[in-house]
């Protein structure tokens, strides 16, 4: 049940990811522009070569392949991790990280960086840009911090 449900959640995440990148890419942002959406919110178009928040965007060529690499390991420990959960927190949790994770490696592996479009800001102060596999990834890991600090309690009584 468990590895079914999971793996279920990643592949709609990654059709949902996909699907809004290809829109972006294609239609949205020809020409690239940014498009305000609200007066916090904005869609941008930003080609992210390194991992969250930049970190390691050092314009050398291999990073991408290197980032794609550790995203296959990842992605593998993720399933064997899936086929072995039991709790409910823990299969979305992992179902929401790994969709996100294939997702973004889609786009290292298609383009050699990650499309991030989702601009959060407030006056001068804005959040780095983000995408649908993100918010995956944010929501899984939340799920599985939930889950480990409350989850071993519930399963006890």
């Amino acid at each position: 049940m468990g590895l079914r449900t999971g793996l279920l959640l990643a592949v709609l995440v990654l059709f949902l990811d996909q699907v809004s990148k290809l829109a972006i890419v294609e239609w949205v942002m020809q020409p690239p522009r940014t498009v305000a959406v609200t007066g916090f919110l904005a869609l941008v178009l930003v080609w992210n070569r390194g991992m969250s928040f930049g970190l390691f965007n050092t314009g050398d060529p291999a990073v991408p392949y290197v980032l794609a690499a550790l995203s296959i390991a990842v992605a593998i420990g993720l399933i064997w991790w899936l086929a072995r959960a039991r709790r409910w927190l823990v299969v979305v949790g992992l179902g929401l990280v790994l969709g996100g994770a294939l997702g973004n490696l889609i786009d290292r592996l298609a383009y050699g960086a990650v499309v991030d479009f989702v601009l959060l800001h407030a006056g001068s102060w804005s959040w780095p840009a983000f995408n649908v596999a993100d918010s995956a990834i944010s929501l899984g890991v939340v799920a599985l911090l939930w889950d480990s600090l409350f989850g071993a309690r519930e399963s006890r009584k």
